[in-house]
């Protein structure tokens, strides 16, 4: 019988001096890696699957399974099994958002690669497993190698991934500041080369536990981290895939320090997309989140630029993007730290509301606005009616304004056909001129 599952006993019928050999004895045989793709080795990947069962099984029930040999086993019939090269991506490199409807491939060896990965994680949480003497395996090759997993197109993949790394990351404390770098390196491979990979939500979704922890004051290393590898991911055109937890990062970071709530502030609106509506308006979701966290003194030093980005949103052809934006006044924390600053935010804001309220085809966008413009009035009526009146003086300027611009254009185009003897680019032909 060509079945190296086939002449062993199970576990449980053996007796119990036996079982460690015969465990170690299965481990090795588990190694044996099946081609699913093909249509061999039936017998073989069923035997296969129920010795995964029953190993599983076996360290569920007793205690110090995992002594130094084993460990070495364990770690090489888990690398043999679950490090391999995975399949192409099959996506649309012009699609500006994923479809969420399409449904993921699968990877066709999961009946063996759930248990494995199922073992792998009662290995990693168990007390038996000491991580001074586990490190010897579990080293840094292991964990380059097994974040390239994380751009598995299977779901239920990066789902054991993110929990077993996590826990990693919590039982091994040599390792932590390597993890924190490896997820930092392949950040910025997303960000400056690829702009793809299927795993940057678990892996944020990580880093947000992992901020939660960090010590106060947050350290440089922790800071540089936020501003060249968490911010900049922003600008990922599948930005909306991993937004969730990308902004919670964001808010881990500005509730663990408000004074870093003007650097992430300053970023976002760095890379604030121009053309793109639904990225806007999760930008301006985010906006909210970080106003929410940030202290009178910090949102003084972000006020100006960003108010300037917040009128240019009211004015938002895209009734989305204007609708969310004039949102931010239902916000209370947000609407006082607008009328503190009122002298400054008032005058930046007024003239964009004022032209919503005249030119925005969008019938909610302009009860919206209505309401914006109450609010500033009561809360500081004489500063509302210089504003307002500085804003009709500017518009009543405009018909001055465009007919001196007219003067300038026909002067121009007068010495332009009198020098060449041709009508001006697009003016019409002076009478009388030969064509």
């Amino acid at each position: 019988d060509d079945n190296p599952f086939g002449g062993m006993p199970t576990l449980r019928e053996a007796p119990v001096t036996e079982r460690p050999q015969l465990f170690q004895k299965k481990l090795q045989s588990c190694s044996i890696v099946y081609d699913f793709n093909a249509t061999t080795h039936v017998k073989e990947k069923e035997s296969k699957r129920q010795t995964l069962l029953e190993i599983v099984e076996y360290v569920n029930n007793t205690r110090n399974c995992f002594n130094e040999g084993m460990m070495q086993d364990v770690v090489a019939m888990v690398s043999a099994n679950i490090f391999r090269t995975l399949p192409p991506v099959h996506k649309n490199p012009n699609a500006l958002f994923d479809n969420e409807e399409d449904e993921p491939p699968l990877e066709i060896a999961w009946p063996h690669l759930q248990i494995v990965y199922e073992f792998f994680l009662r290995f990693v949480v168990s007390n038996d497993v000491d991580p001074k003497i586990a490190k010897r395996f579990i080293d840094h090759t292991f964990m380059l190698k097994l974040l390239d997993l994380f751009d598995s197109e299977d779901p239920r993949e990066r789902d054991y991934l993110k929990t077993i790394l996590h826990r990693i990351y919590g039982k091994f404390m040599p390792l932590r500041s390597f993890i924190r770098k490896a997820i930092q390196n392949l950040f910025f491979k997303i960000i400056y080369e690829s702009d793809t990979h299927n795993g940057i939500a678990e892996l944020l979704e990580i880093l947000g536990s992992i901020i939660n922890g960090f010590a106060l004051p947050v350290k440089e290393e922790h800071q540089v981290m936020l501003e060249k590898s968490l911010i900049p991911l922003h600008k990922v055109r599948t930005l909306n895939s991993f937004h969730q937890q990308l902004a919670y990062c964001m808010a881990q970071y500005a509730e663990k320090d408000p004074r870093l709530a003007p650097m992430i502030i300053h970023g976002t609106l760095r890379l604030w997309p121009a053309t793109n509506t639904p990225k806007e308006v999760l930008f301006l979701n985010e906006v909210e989140e970080i106003l929410e966290l940030t202290q009178p003194p910090e949102f003084v030093k972000i006020q100006d630029r960003l108010f300037r980005r917040i009128s240019k949103c009211i004015m938002s052809p895209h009734f989305q993007v204007a609708e969310r934006v004039l949102f931010l006044w239902n916000n209370d924390y947000i609407v006082k730290l607008i009328n503190s600053n009122r002298q400054v935010l008032f005058p930046i804001v007024v003239g964009a509301l004022y032209k919503n309220s005249k030119h925005h085809w969008n019938g909610t966008v302009h009860g919206l606005t209505y309401n914006v413009l109450k609010l500033l009035m009561e809360a500081d009526p004489t500063l509302f009616d210089e504003c307002s009146a500085k804003h009709r003086d500017a518009g009543n300027q405009d018909p001055a304004d465009d007919e001196e611009r007219k003067k300038k254009w026909d002067k121009l185009a007068t010495v332009f056909t009198e020098k060449t003897g041709k009508p001006a680019p697009g003016m019409p032909k002076p009478t009388g001129t030969a064509g």
